[in-house]
């Protein structure tokens, strides 16, 4: 996982409510273990026609949108099934945080552990989001701070573990690595033992 202290990026905005995670990353593709490539899959029911050409006007094929990594969301995204598949196929395409009043608590969870920030915001200013793509934004991991091109910044909460995986660019399992060492001191000096 990459390294994420703080992300400033034009908005691509895709302004559909309840997407569910089968929408963004249908089930055909889920036979992959692997995150490279899978980008290519994001969307694919709505980003390509039956045969295989790019959807011109949908939001992610946009002249620009592969240099964007801030994305925009309609109310309650990501519900559905519990697929990893769907933070890996965003994070793989390039984009970093998700931003909606709403964003699914599976899924939200997945994406923390796989580098991808999700921000939730009131209504007033997700719907200023959603009227305004392109808009340049700040998100701020470390301040937990979402930062507007007026000036105004406003707080998102994210669970302070997830924080430091996403601020040092490790999952879980590298975070036991970092602390291999602190793990087996411990187990060789509790009380009890097996």
């Amino acid at each position: 996982m990459e390294k994420l202290t703080q992300l400033t990026s034009p908005t691509t905005v895709l302004a559909i409510a309840d997407v569910d995670t089968d929408q963004i990353i249908p089930a055909r593709f889920l036979t992959t273990t692997t995150r490279e490539g899978i980008g290519k899959a994001l969307f694919a029911d709505w980003r390509y026609d039956k045969q295989g050409n790019p959807i011109a006007d949908f939001p992610l094929n946009q002249p620009g949108a592969g240099e964007r990594s801030i994305l925009v969301a309609g109310r309650n995204f990501g519900c559905g099934s519990s697929r990893e598949h769907a933070p890996w196929a965003l994070v793989d395409f390039g984009i970093r945080a998700v931003i909606s009043s709403q964003i699914a608590d599976i899924f939200r969870n997945n994406s923390l552990k796989n580098g991808l920030v999700p921000v939730v915001v009131n209504e007033d200013i997700h719907n200023w989001l959603l009227e305004n793509p392109g808009a340049e934004v700040t998100v701020d991991v470390e301040s937990t701070e979402l930062r507007l091109p007026n000036g105004e910044s406003v707080g998102f909460e994210i669970d302070r573990f997830a924080r430091h995986c996403i601020l040092e660019g490790i999952d879980q399992t590298g975070f036991l690595m970092q602390n291999v060492d602190a793990i087996g001191e411990f187990e060789a000096n509790r009380a009890w033992q097996p």
